[in-house]
């Protein structure tokens, strides 16, 4: 973090300063990490006791202080001779710092913030852009999928003055939440990739969800860019609320960064890229699945508005090897089987390309297994979006398919009455059974996709059979 004397970062998150006894006054200087996990702390860290729906951070004060912590930002006064911000809600005032570091780094160092938001593939994405951004100077990105309120500041408060480029996931569960993230990191490039379904219970609806991506565009300035799925019709129209300038991205025509020639395979996917007023470039992306294209596309696209050049862009793209922890994820290949771990996440549009991609990649002679689980947030909608997962693994022609826990239940009964029968759809009540089904029925030569939400924790599972084929 920029270094801050306690009397600034009081200031900054307007709370009451409580000094200890030792003498350490208003001036005393804090650079280090701010983190929420008492375990994480390290000698001059900020620790930040948040309240949590199971526990609270004030419980684990003491063990941050022990561990090293310089500074204590609580709710209440604790019992403790460290320097302590007192402020009435500690996610907040997480926030107002993070809004202060970002405005210094922005008015005297040369930062530039790309936000990322999206219905799925932001942490592929911002994984993505900073591969590429790191080949052309210091590049802060959001670790795992830090995207919300605590995420979001934890990221931006990384930030020095010598840091080039900040990319920074921006989710929501809620109308608001990203225009919070974006007051508090004004981003120079705003992407939006997909408006779907993921979180539509949660949102109210996909208009509801549409509002709310709409939130990263809206305040962009003239001078900003917006970088837009030209594919994804509710993306499209969000550049009629925007003053930046728009690049768009996609497989059609009518994108300014677009992919042709696009071949998927166990391997990955190749394909043409084309950048404005560039050559165009072939790319062999690693990443498996050829909807992540799309998101390669988004990367490039940020990638150019920043003014990153081709070389740079095609080699970032080309380093990254998978999308993230859990996410498509290939695991084993002893004695013939191979497992593919993406069960980080689930909406009906991830679960789907997954499906599409199991069957693209499984050759004559292999078995295509789908072990499935709920997909969450959903509200209304659940019932419906689970029965067409079931008739797309019975269309794609999969050849196994195990569901597991009741919530998903109806993927099961659905693939059973489209088709499936002698023992090409079963159901197991939870991950042990599953396993114990798995242990029976895999052979050489199977391509297993484990996908849910991470609710349903079977991305467990998918490490467990991943180390039993290793």
């Amino acid at each position: 973090m920029i270094e801050l004397t306690l009397a600034q970062i009081t200031d900054a998150i307007g709370g009451e300063l409580v000094l200890p006894a030792d003498g350490r006054g208003p001036e005393t200087v804090i650079s280090g990490a701010t983190e929420t996990n008492s375990g994480l702390i390290e000698p001059g860290s900020i620790f930040v006791a948040k309240r949590g729906d199971v526990t609270d951070g004030h419980l684990y004060a003491p063990d941050a202080c022990d561990r090293g912590a310089a500074l204590l930002i609580v709710e209440r006064r604790l019992a403790l001779d460290v320097p302590q911000i007192v402020v009435d809600d500690s996610v907040r005032a997480l926030g107002a710092l993070a809004t202060h570091v970002i405005a210094l780094a922005k008015q005297h160092g040369r930062l530039r913030i790309i936000g990322i938001t999206g219905s799925n593939g932001k942490t592929t994405t911002k994984n993505l852009l900073g591969a590429i951004c790191a080949r052309a100077g210091k590049t802060i990105a959001a670790k795992d999928s830090f995207n919300n309120e605590v995420g979001g500041p934890h990221t931006m408060l990384r930030v020095d003055y010598d840091t080039d480029f900040l990319v920074a996931e921006m989710g929501a569960s809620a109308i608001g939440e990203i225009a919070s993230l974006v007051q508090m990191a004004p981003p120079d490039v705003g992407v939006v990739l997909k408006v779907g379904l993921a979180h539509a219970g949660e949102f109210g609806g996909i208009e509801a969800t549409t509002t709310a991506k709409t939130e990263m565009v809206a305040s962009l300035a003239t001078n900003d860019v917006a970088v837009l799925n030209r594919d994804d019709g509710r993306v499209v129209g969000m550049a009629a609320h925007t003053r930046a300038r728009v690049i768009w991205f996609g497989l059609g025509d009518e994108a300014d960064v677009r992919a042709t020639d696009v071949h998927a395979s166990a391997d990955g996917t190749t394909f043409t890229l084309t950048l404005p007023g560039e050559a165009a470039q072939p790319v062999r992306f690693r990443v498996l699945g050829e909807h992540h294209v799309m998101n390669a596309l988004a990367a490039a696209a940020s990638a150019h508005a920043l003014g990153i050049g081709p070389a740079d862009i095609v080699a970032g793209l080309e380093e990254v090897t998978r999308a993230e922890r859990w996410r498509m994820e290939v695991m084993g290949g002893a004695r013939g089987v191979t497992v593919i771990n993406d069960a980080y996440n689930a909406s009906p549009d991830s679960m789907a390309a997954a499906l599409k991609t199991l069957a693209q990649i499984t050759d004559e002679g292999e078995r295509s297994v789908a072990v499935l689980g709920q997909m969450s947030e959903l509200g209304e909608l659940a019932g419906e979006e689970h029965d067409r997962i079931g008739l797309l693994v019975v269309r794609l022609n999969i050849k196994q398919l195990v569901v597991v826990g009741h919530d998903a239940r109806r993927m099961f009964i659905t693939a059973n009455l489209e088709g499936s029968w002698d023992g090409e759809a079963l159901f197991a009540a939870d991950q042990a059974e599953a396993l114990t089904i798995l242990e029976e029925i895999l052979r050489p030569g199977d391509r297993v996709l484990v996908k849910s939400s991470n609710s349903a924790g079977l991305r467990f599972l998918g490490d467990t059979l991943g180390e039993m084929y290793s």
